[in-house]
Formats: structure tokens, sequence, C-alpha cells
């Protein structure tokens, strides 16, 4: 009911965290940002995934006048401390999931809002550990589900994944949108009342 005094903009095109922010109440706006986040086989700081996030957030607040707050995320997955990207295509899709394959890795989510000209960002983990796959099960996952637009190459929310067997923290985390985390720092913000239905 208060929209009318504020809106939220989410800086992205994720259907995944449309769909959780939807599920928690809040109402925005979807305004995707074309920040090109090309961090893939980086090494990972929680200093880099958090100035993407950022620059998402920055680059999409250039855009709109008015008062708005600004909601962006980066999530990557992190494997012996080496950022797996979103693959370019079947080859590199199938080549992480085999890397992934019998070993344990962290999703990493940066979130960052933008208000009345000041930035607030934090940055949640959690560990997967996956079973031993076999290729089989790589070229079958890959065909059906296309996990091209997803970081590490898979979604842990897709119906019947079984490739984890262990998950160690927030699992909004690793879908990519860790909603405790957004609301910790929305609490930072006055009136938080105001982004709610």
């Amino acid at each position: 009911m208060y929209n009318f005094f504020m809106n939220i903009i989410l800086a992205s095109a994720s259907p995944r965290r449309k769909e959780i922010l939807s599920n928690a109440g809040y109402t925005f706006e979807v305004v995707p940002s074309c920040y090109d986040e090309n961090i893939c086989n980086c090494i990972y700081t929680k200093e880099l995934v958090e100035d993407c996030a950022a620059k998402k957030a920055l680059e999409v607040n250039e855009k709109l006048k008015g008062v708005n707050l600004i909601v962006s995320a980066d999530t990557v997955v992190v494997l012996e401390n080496r950022i797996l990207g979103k693959p370019k295509d079947e080859n590199e899709s199938f080549d992480m999931l085999k890397k992934l394959s019998g070993n344990t890795h962290f999703v990493a989510t940066s979130v960052c809002l933008i208000y009345n000209n000041s930035l607030f960002k934090n940055t949640e983990i959690t560990y997967v550990t996956f079973r031993n796959l076999t290729d089989l099960e790589i070229k079958n996952y890959i065909l059906k589900f296309k996990p091209y637009d997803k970081a590490g190459s898979y979604g842990i929310q897709d119906k019947g994944f079984d490739f984890a067997t262990d998950i160690n923290g927030n699992l909004d985390n690793v879908i990519g949108f860790p909603l405790k985390t957004f609301e910790s720092l929305l609490k930072n913000l006055p009136s938080v009342d105001k982004w709610r239905k």
C-alpha cells in the first residue's frame, strides 16, 4: 500500500530473484543492468563480487530519476577459490559440472542497495557438496535444463536436481538471492515498511 511513496527497482532480469522477492511480499519494477560482470576464472574475493553488485546498481541508478530503492545482486560459484561463471556453451557447462562432481564448493551472493545516494552491501556464503556424477548424468542435465544462464552451470531449484548431497547455509543464497541478507540491509534504511505489501 506504500508504493506511492517509494519504488523498489530490481536491477536484474533473473527470474529466480524476481520469484524470491515476490514470494516474500515485495512489489517492485525490473530494470535489468547492462553492466558486464565478466569475472569468470578470477580468484574470488568478497570485494570483487560486491564491486560487481554495486556497479550493477549504480548503472541502473544513473538511468532513473526520482526516489527509488535500487536492489542488485551478483552470485558466483567458487571452487578452490576460483570463480566459475556462467557457461558459454555445452562444453563449458560440462567442464564446470565435471569439476564440481565429488567436491565441495561455495556460492557467494553479494547484495547491494542504493537509496538517497547511499550504498549498502553485504555478502552471504553457502557451502554445497556434490556427489560423484557420471558423464551421462551431466550430459542429460545439460540437455534438459540448458543451464547457460546460471553461475556454475546448475540451478539447485531445478525439478529433480539431486547432485547436491549437503547444503551448509541459506538455500536462497544458492538460488541467487539471499532474502535475509537483503532484509538485514533494508533495516538500515528509513521506513522499512514502505517497501512491503
